[in-house]
């Protein structure tokens, strides 16, 4: 069975319709599903008065449960279906929610409009529900660069990463990278509460984001209109950021667009004294951000050329 085939049809599906509120209000959708076993598990092993060697044990408990459960319904799933085009096509379907092309699209574009028109309040409003930051402080150039960044990283780890899995694995290696990746979001910070029990979960996600990371950098530079400036400083700038694999894309759009990224932010704790990425280039603006969106689309349309390649060889 061809699993590019399979992610090709989970890609068109979600591009063109996402996943329909209708559809979550009566069933939810599997990131949720997997978030409810991972906070299951959290609020049953995490103990706050026990020792950090025993909550790390409990974190790579929880690490190997929640991903050998949604990997191994997704085994079990793959193994059922049928052999041919209509096994590629249920296979799309289960894949579907599994990426995040639109709702990609659209919670950036809800930023663009407001910088557009000046509306302060409501771009860090929209810009809210894609960053972790403090955005009460961001002006303009500060919101523009956080909704950039955001779409930098979230296409390598809410797209490129799964299609990537879902290639080489099918539906076992697309379930289980995104219950790697939730894992990581919900506990792998380095916070009292889990910097110890989170520990495992960040590492992981670490290591199978390495490739697509990479991969990610490499198509935006390859769709940018300044191709070779944009790897020579994805090359130069990613070791910067504080993340093993998110300054690659971050590195690659900045430099494609002529623009900064990264550097100092706020969160809710602390001030993050971060290198900039492509420095000496100016803040994005409104306008820049709608050319990061158009960036994207043409970077989609190329990994979608790519997988009907593989289906077809």
């Amino acid at each position: 069975m061809s699993f590019a085939a399979m992610m090709l049809v989970a890609m068109v599906l979600d591009s063109a319709i996402g996943w329909p509120a209708r559809l979550y209000a009566a069933i939810g959708h599997p990131v949720t599903w997997i978030g409810a076993l991972i906070r299951w598990l959290d609020l049953s092993l995490n103990r706050d008065a026990a020792p950090d060697v025993s909550r790390r044990i409990a974190g790579v408990a929880t690490a190997v449960a929640v991903i050998g459960v949604t990997g191994g319904v997704a085994w079990a799933l793959q193994c059922a279906l049928p052999a041919g085009w209509s096994g590629i096509l249920i296979g799309g379907v289960l894949a579907w929610p599994l990426l995040a092309l639109r709702s990609m699209y659209a919670h950036v574009a809800a930023v663009v409009l407001p910088l557009q028109n000046n509306d302060l309040e409501q771009a860090r409003f929209a810009v809210s529900m894609i960053v972790g930051r403090n955005v009460a402080v961001l002006d303009q150039a500060g919101v523009a660069r956080a909704a950039m960044e955001s779409l930098a990283e979230n296409t390598s780890d809410g797209i490129v990463a799964p299609l990537f899995w879902g290639a080489v694995l099918g539906l076992p290696g697309i379930a289980a990278y995104k219950a790697i990746n939730t894992l990581d979001s919900m506990i792998g910070h380095r916070t009292p509460r889990f910097e110890a029990f989170g520990w495992a979960s960040a590492r992981i996600d670490d290591v199978v984001n390495l490739i697509p990371a990479r991969l990610t950098g490499l198509v935006f530079a390859l769709v940018s209109t300044a191709p070779r400036r944009a790897v020579a400083v994805m090359w130069r700038d990613a070791g910067l950021h504080r993340s093993p694999n998110a300054g690659w894309p971050e590195a690659a759009m900045a430099a494609g667009l002529g623009v900064r990224l990264s550097g100092p932010r706020v969160y809710a704790d602390r001030v993050a004294e971060e290198p900039w990425v492509n420095a000496g280039a100016a803040d994005p603006t409104a306008g820049d951000l709608q050319r990061g969106l158009a960036l994207y689309v043409r970077a989609m349309f190329v990994l979608g050329a790519a997988l009907l390649v593989l289906a077809l060889v």
